[in-house]
């Protein structure tokens, strides 16, 4: 069968085609931003006609908007068993080890998203580098129901004396999630700086990922006391 022949077979299933369409998607944002991403050019990555896209996404925006959601939701898969734990154990805003082991979860989590999507990780940079200005519009489309839980356990964390500081809770796991971004984009520098030290393989990111955890989470967390011998 011919090539179009196999596009066409493809586009009787519906939930194939938007896959591809957001896979498809999701590479050309990260390679050219909101702004500078074509439909013609998705669609051509995509192998579907360009007014499919329109049917199923509306727009460029309501494109762009899924990918950031299916994202969104990975994400949310992924902390699931996190989230699962606020809420079944109420000792762990109170007991040191258990809280550190929250953080710890939390920040391995994100590191290893970034790592294992390396094209939502450019979608970010993008974002950043625009001023958040393209996920202004789309982010009331984005859940945030975790946020209230996480804001609780901070509060009570700090109550407790684990946490050093009342700061924004949001925000305090946010600066963690940036340092993972900025060690990962960073990548390409540190191999041009350091040509003969290994940054990027899968043991020296482990190691990376072990150092920014640590880093972190000593920074967030008060010192527990010592023991006297």
């Amino acid at each position: 069968m011919s090539e179009p022949g196999r596009r066409r077979g493809r586009a009787h299933d519906a939930e194939g085609a938007r896959e591809a369409i957001l896979n498809a998607a999701e590479t050309v944002f990260a390679e050219h931003g909101f702004d500078g991403a074509r439909i013609d050019a998705i669609a051509a990555t995509a192998g579907y006609n360009k007014s499919l896209i329109f049917q199923y996404f509306d727009d460029k925006l309501g494109l762009y908007a899924e990918v950031v959601r299916r994202a969104d939701r990975e994400m949310n898969e992924l902390q699931a068993g996190v989230i699962a734990a606020l809420s079944e154990d109420e000792t762990i805003a109170s007991n040191a080890h258990k809280f550190r082991t929250f953080l710890e979860t939390t920040i391995k989590i994100f590191f290893d998203y970034l790592v294992e999507h390396p094209r939502i990780m450019r979608i970010l940079l993008w974002e950043m580098a625009e001023g958040w200005q393209t996920l202004a519009k789309i982010v009331s489309q984005l859940n945030t129901e975790d946020i209230e839980p996480f804001e609780m356990l901070f509060h009570k964390a700090r109550s407790a004396g684990l946490l050093r500081s009342g700061f924004v809770p949001v925000i305090q796991l946010t600066m963690a999630m940036q340092i993972c971004l900025s060690h990962l984009a960073f990548l390409p520098l540190y191999k041009m700086l350091l040509p003969g030290e290994d940054v990027s393989s899968a043991a020296a990111l482990a190691r990376a990922r072990e150092y920014i955890v640590a880093f972190v989470v000593a920074g967030m967390m008060i010192d527990p006391p010592e023991t006297k011998p």
